[in-house]
């Protein structure tokens, strides 16, 4: 059996300094790859140094919505960087207004829209972040042709209404740990109805662990909880779900799948 956590951020500092025990977990949970995010430029050597170094490791380069004191992606510099055989992504980028929305955020929509116009420059997947931003989100991919690329709506919290809209565009449905969530139950009927064809796990770490881990630090080895709780809301095994999903990763993003 193989899962692939298809986001996380093992670059970060508090999972970097244990990247050997890191890795050895995944390993021991089925894990077999993994996709490490990009948050920013600054740290993107840093991210894809990961995937030059270990073959089960994959790459994106973007900056995320929220990051306002870093340097600011030209659809150049995205282009130079993302064509690179391990950067299999685009992103993460979309919109938060989860605490500016009292604020003009015409900056993060001018951003979102560059890493649209790289990812369909060099025809690879985005991976989008959204939050409190739904309907501007959707609007946006809809408008700047991200259908041309497809991607990924990563840690999805929305309802079903803009999960129609996102499978409408080409695009994968990521669940988190917070499918997991007692309260989550909006997310979960959109785990439900998801075509199975469509579905990724991931697990955000180091955030948002999963029941029975949630409180605690997160890491690739623990997707395997989120995969379990998703085969059980979809009535399959956690084998089946791990095959189909891992082959849903490897269809959607231009990685080298090694066993």
């Amino acid at each position: 059996m193989q899962i692939v956590d298809s986001h996380c951020h093992i670059n970060f500092d508090e999972l970097a300094q244990r990247l050997p025990e890191l890795l050895e977990n995944a390993r021991l949970n089925d894990v077999s790859h993994m996709l490490c995010v990009s948050v920013n430029l600054e740290d993107s050597p840093q991210v894809k140094s990961l995937a030059d170094q270990h073959n089960h490791i994959f790459a994106s380069v973007g900056v995320h919505p929220c990051y306002e004191d870093v340097k600011e992606p030209s659809v150049e510099e995205l282009v130079a960087i993302g064509q690179d055989d391990n950067i299999v992504a685009i992103g993460e980028t979309g919109l938060d207004y989860f605490r500016s929305e009292d604020q003009d955020m015409t900056w993060q929509r001018d951003r979102f829209v560059r890493h649209i116009g790289a990812a369909k420059e060099i025809n690879k997947p985005l991976i989008i972040h959204t939050r409190s931003a739904a309907e501007d989100t959707m609007r946006i991919l809809k408008e700047e042709g991200a259908d041309q690329c497809r991607g990924v709506m990563h840690c999805f919290s929305e309802d079903w209404e803009v999960a129609k809209k996102a499978l409408d565009l080409g695009f994968y449905i990521s669940f988190s740990g917070i499918v997991t969530f007692k309260n989550a139950t909006i997310v979960q009927d959109v785990a439900r109805k998801c075509p199975i064809d469509r579905i990724l796990v991931e697990t955000d770490s180091p955030y948002l662990a999963p029941v029975p881990l949630r409180g605690k630090m997160n890491e690739p080895a623990n997707v395997r909880h989120t995969a379990q709780f998703v085969a059980d809301l979809k009535g399959m095994s956690l084998e089946e779900l791990a095959d189909v999903t891992t082959s849903n990763f490897f269809d959607l993003f231009p990685a080298q799948r090694i066993i």
